[in-house]
């Protein structure tokens, strides 16, 4: 039953984030949904979640740690690189909520 509910609260963190979180590429908004990184994301910010240990600062690394594959994988940039400040903060604040309602 638990790993039920940690898979139902990782599908909907993920959702979460995909349908609020974007990549800003020349002005372009592509939200992680669509360009398939809302469930990594997810994934890999949960244990703080789990830990209770979300903040800025967690959360920034973890974002730096994830490569994103550009021109057809002939390159990779950071997630961070690519965020707005603003995605970012909505990010902590959705982890935030999701950390207090664990």
């Amino acid at each position: 039953m638990a790993k039920t509910n940690t898979t139902e609260l990782l599908e909907a963190l993920a959702a979460e984030i995909g349908e609020n979180v974007y990549i800003d590429i020349a002005k372009w908004h592509l939200y992680l949904s669509n360009a398939k990184l809302h469930t990594l994301v997810a994934e890999r910010l949960y244990p703080l979640i789990t830990s209770n240990s979300v903040n800025e600062d967690q959360v920034l690394k973890v974002l730096e740690s994830i490569s994103v594959k550009i021109g057809g994988g002939r390159s990779e940039i950071p997630l961070i690189d690519l965020l707005p400040l603003q995605c970012q903060v909505n990010l902590v604040d959705i982890l935030e909520k999701y950390q207090s309602e664990f």
